[in-house]
This record gives C-alpha cells, structure tokens and sequence, in this order.
C-alpha cells in the first residue's frame, strides 16, 4: 500500500470504491458534479491514481497530490494542492485564492464545466508534480 494511503476503517473497499459510494450516497446534482470531475481528471491524465484522505475526501495524485474533491451544501470543491503555482489562463481558479500554496474551483449546480481549460490545468498540475520530482 501506498504511504498516506489507507484503508483501514473503510471495510477493505478501494479508494476507487470509496469515491464510486461517495457519488452514490450523494444522489444529487453533486454526485453528477464530481463524477464527472473525476472522469476528466482520468482523461486528462490515464495514470492518474485515486486515494481517500482524511476520513472521506477523493484525491487524485500523480507524483505527488493533483487535486482534491470535496463535497459541501452548494458547491464541489477542486482543491488543487500546489494551484498557485500553476498558471490558470482561462480563470478557472475562484476560491482559496489568498493562500501561498493551493487554489480550488468551486462548482455551483447548474454550473457548466469549462472541460478543456480544466484538463489543461490538470495536465500542467501533473507536469509540475513530474518537474518537482525529477530534480
């Protein structure tokens, strides 16, 4: 098993598992939401690897965490770990942007997904975990 990871408390299931009950327990337009969330992250990055942090949270990482999807009231939250360093041309980014390290794009329901700009933005989050790594 992968550091960080685990399943412990999770009845063996897989994090892919986990995330598969997640967007069904939600049954709602945030189930929608982060299914397909998680469908172009796989897009955009075929090797990207799922986990399930902090007693419930989807991460998707590829050398290193690529971004998070957490689940609220009104929005699906894409925290990306390391978005202040990555350049967002088409404005995606529209919530934690005071901090050093992270940004996040909030989904609101009925909200569409601008999908190319956001694969872009996960292939660059994925280029700057390979960059950091190969040094």
């Amino acid at each position: 098993m992968k550091k960080g990871s685990s399943t412990e408390g999770t009845g063996g299931n897989s994090p892919s598992q986990l995330i598969d009950a997640r967007i069904s327990e939600l049954g709602d337009w945030r189930g929608e939401m982060l299914s397909r969330l998680r469908a172009l992250i796989k897009e955009a990055d075929p090797e990207v690897v799922e986990e399930w942090k902090w007693r419930g949270v989807p991460v998707w990482e590829h050398a290193g965490m690529i971004c998070t999807g957490e689940t609220y009231k009104a929005v699906v939250k894409m925290t990306f770990a390391k978005g202040a360093s990555l350049e967002d041309p088409s404005g995606l980014f529209n919530s934690s942007l005071e901090g050093n390290t992270r940004r996040a794009i909030d989904f609101h329901e009925g909200e569409t997904i601008n999908e190319e700009a956001l694969k872009a933005l996960i292939r660059a989050a994925v280029a700057l975990n390979t960059s950091v790594r190969a040094r």
